[in-house]
């Protein structure tokens, strides 16, 4: 079981990490009027491209900050630490490599 100060070790971690991934969505335009891409630019393969690629690391940023609200939810509601597939309580090693993680090692791996 986590202490109390270990707990409150993986919130701060948590809450970084939530204000890291919005200073990036934030830095990509997420939620604001976005990148500006030259639509006039000759070669319009490489503009959508570009925007591919925008659009993939936005998703995924926008993932990782999911994962993390649901985490630091989680320490709210008191199921903080616990695998969300065999329920499981999750090692501590592993939260403090992964606080967002929603699944002990066993159940990671079989996914």
């Amino acid at each position: 079981m986590l202490t109390s100060d270990a707990l409150q070790n993986l919130r701060t971690t948590l809450c970084d990490e939530r204000d890291h991934l919005r200073r990036q969505l934030a830095d990509l335009g997420v939620g604001g009027e976005g990148m500006a891409f030259d639509e006039n630019f000759a070669d319009s393969g490489q503009v959508a491209a570009e925007k591919g690629e925008h659009q993939v690391l936005a998703n995924n940023l926008q993932e990782a900050l999911a994962d993390v609200d649901r985490a630091l939810q989680k320490l709210d509601d008191g199921a903080y630490g616990r695998c969300e597939h065999c329920g499981v309580e999750i090692g501590e090693a592993r939260l403090e490599a992964m606080p967002a993680t929603r699944y002990c090692i066993d159940c990671a791996t079989r996914r």
